[in-house]
């Protein structure tokens, strides 16, 4: 039996409500959405006939849950909501309103899950084109490109690589990445050029910088901008859009989708699952095999568009 005080329940979201905007202080986006789903899963239990806090138990939510898939929520949405549920119980728990993690008990949806996005080959091919300007920033967008088709590397690992960490006569990079693991991605000669001559024209700017201003303070990221400025993760996503936009299909355009491209890629031209995982970071090869199904569409696809019988009845 619960031995903690009777709380309306129209009391205790307009508690949490005051709590989540002023003491929690989290973004005001995130305010709004916790109290809507909430307040929205107080309209469903005042339709049960439930007014008290201590009443609820984790049937209720189940048919809330049950309610917003039958409505057609997609299962993301809905596991946003009971997060939502989540903030507003253990909010519960900590003021003493409720006695009991009935949260525990539930188990959100799982979503479908989605077939990575890629660039088609043609696509890529257009990054190996003079289509850059002849400036050191058309230089670095270049090598952007060129570094995240070739290497996989997700774009906060292209942008925290060091120039300690380049090994060009043994044409590797060490990169860090998830979980400060380390992990070691060959390169081609001709990438390995392209960072070469790259890195000839970082250290003139970079005399040129300390010239012009001897409190310059050098970055020793690889990645550097024409005002010597290390270029962030934001700004190669930017660099990203500006190019592939108009020239991809792709239904999404961002620095992943390269990563995506990048093992699709190899997967379509026979490199093993396992080489592939090192090469990308993964800890668990379930996450990579996601890749065989591209690669399976893929030849499903190139069976329709090109074999003469395909699409006979």
């Amino acid at each position: 039996m619960c031995i903690f005080a009777v709380v309306k329940i129209s009391i205790a979201i307009q508690k949490f409500a005051d709590y989540v905007t002023t003491e929690k202080r989290l973004a005001a986006s995130t305010c709004r959405y916790y109290v809507e789903e909430v307040e929205r899963f107080g309209r469903f239990l005042e339709g049960q006939e439930i007014s008290d806090v201590e009443e609820v138990e984790a049937c209720h939510v189940r048919e809330w849950q049950m309610g917003l898939m039958d409505e057609g929520e997609a299962a993301g949405t809905v596991a946003k909501q009971l997060a939502a549920l989540r903030a507003w119980f253990k909010y519960l728990r900590r003021q003493g309103y409720y006695d009991r993690d009935i949260m525990a008990k539930i188990t959100p949806p799982k979503a479908p899950k989605r077939l990575p996005v890629f660039f088609r080959e043609g696509e890529v091919e257009k990054i190996y084109s003079d289509m850059y300007p002849n400036t050191f920033d058309g230089e670095m967008e270049k090598l952007v490109l060129r570094m995240l088709y070739e290497t996989g590397m997700r774009r906060s690992e292209l942008a925290m690589l060091r120039l300690g960490n380049i090994d060009l006569s043994a044409r590797s990079l060490k990169v860090r990445g998830k979980g400060d693991k380390e992990r070691i991605i060959p390169i081609e000669n001709e990438l390995a050029d392209n960072i070469r001559r790259f890195l000839a024209l970082r250290s003139e700017l970079m005399e040129e910088m300390r010239a012009a201003d001897e409190h310059y303070e050098e970055t020793d990221r690889l990645l550097v901008n024409g005002k010597g400025r290390a270029v962030s993760d934001g700004m190669i996503y930017l660099i990203v859009k500006r190019y592939m936009s108009p020239i991809s299909t792709a239904e999404r355009v961002s620095p992943h989708v390269f990563r995506h491209s990048f093992a699709t890629h190899m997967l379509n031209e026979g490199a093993n699952i396992e080489a592939i995982k090192e090469l990308l970071g993964h800890s668990d090869l379930g996450t990579t095999e996601v890749y065989t199904h591209v690669a399976r569409e893929h030849l499903k696809e190139t069976y329709k568009h090109a074999h003469p019988r395909a699409n006979k009845k």
